[in-house]
Order: C-alpha cells, then sequence, then structure tokens
C-alpha cells in the first residue's frame, strides 16, 4: 500500500530520518516503537505529507507523496491520522467534528439542492452509525469540552473513519490519557485491527505493539534499526540497542 524509498528529514544539520526504505502492504498493522526522539512520529508525519521529505520518495496509490506536483489533499482523504492530543475542534459537536471533511470533499462532487441534501443526510447518519459503535450518539451535540480524554480520542478515530480511508496513522494515540482511560481507546483500536483495517501505531504500549501488531519496527537515530513479529522483536531481540531498551520498558 506504501512504499518509503530512501525517505531523510532533516532539521538544519540535524538528521531525524536517515534513508529509510521500507514498505507497507495493505492489511498490515505495522507498530513502531522506540526511544524518544528516535524519529518515529517524524516518520508517520511524513506518510501524510504533514511533514515535507527532504529527499526521498512515498509512494501512494501510484503516486509519489513526495512530489510537488501530487495534490496531496486528495491522497490525504485516504490516510487518516489520530493525533495524541486528540485535535478536535473545540468550537463545534461531536457531530460537526466527525461530518465536516466528508461534507467539505463531498458536496464539491455532487450539483443541485437535492443532491447536496441527500449527501449531507448520507454524511450525517454514517456519523450517528460511528458514534453509535463507540457508545457516544447521545453526546452527538455535545461539545468536546464536556467529554473525557479517552472519549475525545474515540471521536477522533471515528472522525477518521468517517472519511473511509485505506489506512489509519496512528501517533501514540494513548500518551494523553489517563491510565484508566487508555482501555477504551485500544480496544476501539483492536476491533479496528480485527476488521483488516490497515494502520501504523506509534505506541509506547508494549504489551498492546505485541497484541495487535501485525509487524514491529523499532527504530533509532532515524533509523530502522529491527524489525519483525511481534514474536521476533519481543521474543528474540538481536540488535543490542533494542535488547538495551525492551530491557528498560518491559
Amino acid at each position: 500500500m506504501i512504499d518509503v524509498i530512501n525517505l531523510t528529514k532533516k532539521y538544519g544539520d540535524l538528521t531525524v530520518l536517515d534513508g529509510i526504505t521500507e514498505t507497507i502492504h495493505e492489511g498490515e498493522r505495522v507498530v513502531i516503537v522506540g526511544p524518544s526522539g528516535s524519529g518515529k512520529s517524524t516518520f508517520l508525519r511524513c506518510l501524510n505529507c504533514m511533514e515535507d521529505p527532504t529527499s526521498g520518495s512515498i509512494i501512494f496509490d501510484g503516486e509519489d507523496l513526495a512530489d510537488m506536483k501530487v495534490d496531496i489533499n486528495r491522497h490525504r482523504q485516504n490516510i487518516g491520522m489520530v493525533f495524541q492530543q486528540f485535535n478536535l475542534f473545540n468550537n463545534k459537536t461531536v457531530l460537526e467534528n466527525i461530518t465536516l471533511a466528508p461534507w467539505l470533499i463531498g458536496r464539491k462532487k455532487v450539483k443541485g439542492r437535492a443532491a447536496r441534501a441527500e449527501l449531507k443526510a448520507q454524511i450525517t447518519a454514517r456519523a450517528h452509525e460511528l458514534l453509535q459503535r463507540i457508545g457516544l450518539d447521545d453526546w452527538a451535540d455535545k461539545y468536546p469540552s464536556t467529554l473525557s480524554g479517552g472519549q475525545k480520542q474515540r471521536v477522533a478515530i471515528v472522525r477518521a473513519l468517517a472519511m473511509n480511508p485505506k489506512v489509519i496513522l496512528f501517533d501514540e494515540p494513548t500518551s494523553a490519557l489517563d491510565p484508566e482511560m487508555v482501555g477504551e481507546v485500544l480496544d476501539l483500536i483492536r476491533q479496528l485491527a480485527n476488521e483488516g483495517m490497515t494502520m501504523v501505531i506509534v505506541t509506547h504500549e508494549m504489551g498492546f505493539a505485541r497484541e495487535v501488531g501485525t509487524r514491529v519496527f523499532f527504530m533509532d537515530g532515524g533509523n530502522i534499526m529491527e524489525q519483525g513479529t511481534p514474536q521476533e522483536v519481543f521474543g528474540n531481540p538481536k540488535c543490542e540497542r533494542l535488547q538495551n531498551f525492551l530491557a528498560k520498558v518491559l
């Protein structure tokens, strides 16, 4: 689904991503672990073109997202993003947060008042369906300030789902949550994993990484130092840097 070729990101003299080449296949759940400052989140943000690579290519749907001539916004419709700080619009209701992007994109493709009204109804029905799935349909007309952290993050996830993306990127989705709220968010991500959603997840939750991931990347110093199945990475780490990392976090 995504081919990353010699991806490099520099800030002045600081190299954050150092020539990464990797392929992410449809249906995979790639989990990225590693110490702070290793380039995990920057790698994720480059996949969604929130950061412009210094050099290299990111091939998605047959086009290079690093090419300035490519319509990035068209591809972003198929790449969902979930942030650690939720990034909900506080001046919009839960329902409006979920329907905003599908409506802004969809209304450009239909003409006439009747067609637009039908589209709006479809988008709203889909949003209620997603809210029912996470048990928050009764909160549709509430504002994000009234929600707990776990509720906000679940709304952020279904907001990404509302666009029917081909892949969802998760940037430490539980790091801003109180411990008792982590479980409800991880349960939703597990459901998506079981349904076959392609996902790339940056996380510090090692147990979750072992459970959900089909492949694990260990990053350090802007490189993928080791990768493999969760059993290989956590059960038989080969790289000394990974061994030391796991000794501290497990």
